[in-house]
């Protein structure tokens, strides 16, 4: 099982190492404070939203779940009416030397919050009109995106993370501090594969949002990181920030060490091969000033009709889920619009929210994981306590009958993909414990890990209206899209905007694969053993093989391949487990040892199959016993699950480009 649990780890540490998330998937430690983190509904009032009050609230939460969670430090900034609210620092920036988190001069690496600076820059060219949002994105490229199904991706399509590629993470990320080439040549080196029609599914892309960066330089006739410069952190007042990797000299100095615990080593520097969605290195003031400036109707960045085009241009795929704006995602809340994006490298997790409404923004960035990636649900829950105490709603909901609620709680069962993935490469192995299950409960309801409680329990949902679940006792919501009878996607209130998760085919269903994988490994690795084992034993007994010579040889080689096929998917487990301890081998460190793989995994898995035929005619043919013919089949269907598999999920392939 420990290669399903390490399969499943790798699977984790790619999506979070680039994906904006903002559930709360992780367990925060026992005894949180509950008036930190208690509801606080309409009939409440709620107390003035004021620095002092604000500073009370956090100091009675922040230090306590920093330090229970083992998370280094944090800082966290509110903005309101065009003024800094408040801004606060929590912990250490570095361990080791307790140097404080300070808001104005402590850097933070901002991971897929980035995507909001190029996501501005792209708005200043719609507004120059040097940019159409609904234009074939080839009338500014010099390379092509190839259609799909004779449909271009659309800038339009990018900033909704609807272009359709699939994911792509080669290269990535590295500790390496030499200097990447230019963007132009990082995004021409490997255009993923498109896997879904434009405009029609949620699948979040890094590759988009950088190739939209890309066109901006191009239209300007200026590099990124000179535009953003220029266009941007001047005008913003951005002073301590930066795209650069390595940081200019005058930065280096100023940035947080980044953990995965608090009480552990400290991480290299992380760096970003696709800058414009994940390489921005900021302070928390910096990201205060960038929230006020989108505040204020685009203060010195845009024109107020291009901070509303950008605000309210909502793409809406399952209602009545949050949808994507353009750049900004939706995280509403007590009845409020509420436009946010979060950020998670290794090391580094953050996440701001705006409320347009309010003119009322908060920021929040911390540089540890912590236990159990504690990260998420602190930062999950501040913001939903904030707007519990300073902005209270009442829920009011409706309630599907009992036996209507079970019939389509059935209907969701099953297995589900996520939109974004791995499709084309070996990878797309990692689904074998990626997917996600949909299950019934003992009263008939649904039944998902998918997003656990802050206690790490399964969420209880109770069906609002027609394919609509809401958390009991909570606000997370969840829905279906329902084609013919027949559940086509669904999604959560918190990932909607940028994913969902369709049903898996049945040949690669996991629920069956997974099982039949792990039956067929044990199988083989009993043949392995028994063929020396049972050598040793007619040795030790002065017992000769009673088989003809063409027996003797089949069984033989079906043996000698079910070992290299054991040993083959150790040589797997080993790789994936070396991706998993250092991001950076993703850069191409170990081809030499994916192209041996890629090379062995056919011979032994084809080698196999043709054995295990060979075998189980000479087996029942002879007058061999019972279990020597159930084994031989046995044999057999190990060969064709491993083979399967092989084919399905690109172990056996070439190429390495993932």
């Amino acid at each position: 099982m420990r290669f399903v649990n390490i399969c499943g780890w790798l699977s984790a540490a790619f999506v979070a190492a680039s994906m904006a998330v903002s559930t709360t998937s992780a367990a925060l430690p026992a005894a949180a404070p509950i008036s930190a983190i208690a509801d606080r509904t309409a009939s409440q009032p709620a107390p003035p939203l004021v620095k002092s009050d604000v500073d009370a609230w956090l100091d009675g939460y922040l230090p306590y779940a920093l330090k229970r969670g083992d998370a280094a430090g944090a800082v966290v900034v509110v903005v309101k009416d065009g003024q800094v609210l408040t801004q606060r620092g929590f912990g250490y920036a570095d361990v080791a030397s307790r140097r404080p988190v300070d808001p104005e001069t402590t850097l933070f690496r901002q991971a897929s919050v980035s995507k909001l600076i190029t996501w501005t820059a792209v708005m200043q060219q719609v507004e120059a009109g040097k940019i159409d949002l609904d234009r074939d994105v080839n009338a500014y490229l010099d390379f092509k995106i190839p259609a799909f199904n004779g449909k271009p991706v659309t800038m339009r399509n990018l900033m909704t993370h609807t272009g359709g590629f699939e994911e792509v993470q080669r290269g990535l990320n590295s500790y390496d501090p030499k200097p990447y080439p230019p963007l132009g040549d990082i995004i021409k080196r490997h255009v993923p594969k498109r896997i879904f029609a434009p405009g029609t599914t949620p699948a979040y892309s890094n590759y988009g949002t950088s190739l939209a960066a890309y066109i901006v330089e191009r239209v300007s006739g200026m590099p990124y990181d000179d535009y953003v410069e220029r266009h941007i952190f001047a005008p913003a007042g951005m002073t301590r920030s930066s795209f650069r990797q390595p940081l200019p000299a005058s930065l280096r100095s100023l940035v947080a060490s980044g953990y995965m615990l608090g009480s552990g080593k400290p991480s290299p520097f992380e760096m970003n091969s696709l800058a414009p969605s994940g390489g921005l290195t900021a302070s928390g003031a910096d990201m205060g000033r960038f929230m006020i400036a989108h505040l204020s109707d685009g203060g010195a960045l845009m024109k107020p009709a291009t901070a509303a085009q950008m605000h309210n241009t909502i793409l809406r795929l399952i209602p009545p889920l949050n949808g994507m704006a353009l750049g900004f995602y939706e995280q509403n809340i007590n009845g409020r619009k509420a436009l946010s994006h979060a950020g998670d490298s290794l090391n580094f997790h953050s996440q701001l929210w705006l409320f347009p409404e309010e003119k009322v923004g908060i920021y929040m960035s911390m540089n540890a994981a912590g236990t159990q990636n504690v990260s998420g649900p602190i930062r999950s829950y501040l913001f939903e306590a904030f707007a519990d105490r300073y902005f209270p709603g009442e829920q009011r909901d409706g309630r599907v009958d009992a036996a209507t609620a079970r019939e389509h709680a059935r209907m969701m069962v099953g297995t589900y993909n996520k939109t974004r993935r791995l499709e084309s490469s070996f990878l797309k192995a990692m689904e074998l414990v990626g997917q996600v299950k949909v299950s019934l409960d003992r009263d008939g309801g649904l039944l998902t890990k998918l997003s656990s409680t802050i206690g790490g329990q399964p969420r209880k949902w109770v069906e609002i209206e027609p394919f609509v679940w809401r958390e009991q006792g909570g606000r997370m919501r969840l829905a279906a899209k329902v084609e013919n009878g027949r559940v086509v996607r669904f999604s959560l209130d918190s990932a909607s905007p940028y994913l969902a998760f369709e049903p898996a085919p049945w040949h690669h269903s996991s629920a069956w694969l997974t099982p039949a994988l792990m039956v067929s490994l044990g199988a083989l690795l009993l043949t392995a053993i028994a063929w020396p084992a049972s050598a040793l034993a007619r040795r030790r007994y002065g017992v000769k093989a009673d088989l003809a010579p063409a027996a003797w040889k089949s069984y033989r080689l079906t043996r000698g391949f079910a070992a290299l096929c054991v040993a083959v998917m150790v040589g797997w487990f080993l790789f994936a487990t070396k991706l998993l301890a250092d991001f950076s081998s993703l850069s191409g460190e170990l081809d030499g040892v994916l192209i041996t793989l890629q090379i062995l995994t056919p011979i032994a898995f084809l080698g196999l199959l043709g054995s295990a035929l060979w075998n189980i005619r000479h087996v029942w043919t002879s007058k061999r016993g019972r279990f020597a013919k159930f084994w031989s089949i046995v044999l057999l269907m190990s060969a064709i699950v491993l083979l399967w598999i092989g084919i399905g999920f690109h172990l056996i392939g070439f190429g390495t480009q993932f």
